[in-house]
């Protein structure tokens, strides 16, 4: 889903609402109790979120599970980007991102050296500086993009994950460094 609209970018750019999104990509369809559970949030408020989440196209009502109580939700689709140049809202959603993000990053630091052994040697934090166009960056972000979708294809296909599988997010950046720019 590509988000154009400001007013959708303004309701996307909270902490809890993307986490919401992240979760129903990756559990499917799911109430806001259970959704509460699993972000140690609460009942109203992930149903709050999820109204306004549904209010702008990124989740809807899930087909009912059976119980009359339980009102299900899950997402319209399973990808979602904007443009960077959107203006306030865009600049809005992308700091909250990248916010999070970070935060992720350093939590899973923190508690690394608890973690399993094959976990932290397979976990990584990296960066290059290298000299490329536009042009180039662009293929890279396609060949990033073509690496990992089968992966993201199994978050609607739902069939054949690994036993040992644990959700693990990928975070890529591509950004140009001003400050080494030739004149500066």
């Amino acid at each position: 889903m590509r988000i154009t609209d400001p007013q959708a970018m303004r309701a996307m750019a909270h902490p809890l609402r993307l986490s919401l999104i992240e979760l129903l990509g990756a559990l499917g369809p799911s109430t806001a109790a259970q959704c509460a559970r699993h972000l140690d949030s609460t009942q109203a408020s992930c149903s709050f979120h999820l109204r306004q989440l549904a209010k702008y196209g990124f989740v809807e009502e899930a087909p009912p599970s059976g119980d009359a109580r339980e009102h299900p939700w899950q997402l319209t689709d399973v990808e979602q980007n904007w443009a960077a140049d959107g203006g306030p809202a865009a600049d809005e959603l992308e700091r909250v991102f990248v916010q999070r993000e970070a935060d992720r990053i350093l939590a899973w630091r923190a508690k690394a050296d608890g973690q399993p052994e094959h976990w932290r040697g397979a976990s990584f934090v990296g960066g290059a500086t290298v000299p490329m166009t536009a042009g180039e960056l662009e293929s890279v972000r396609g060949q990033i993009r073509a690496v990992l979708e089968p992966y993201i294809a199994r978050l609607s296909e739902r069939t054949d994950w690994p036993a040992d599988h644990r959700f693990v997010r990928i975070l890529l950046a591509g950004t140009p460094l001003s400050h080494l720019d030739e004149g500066e």
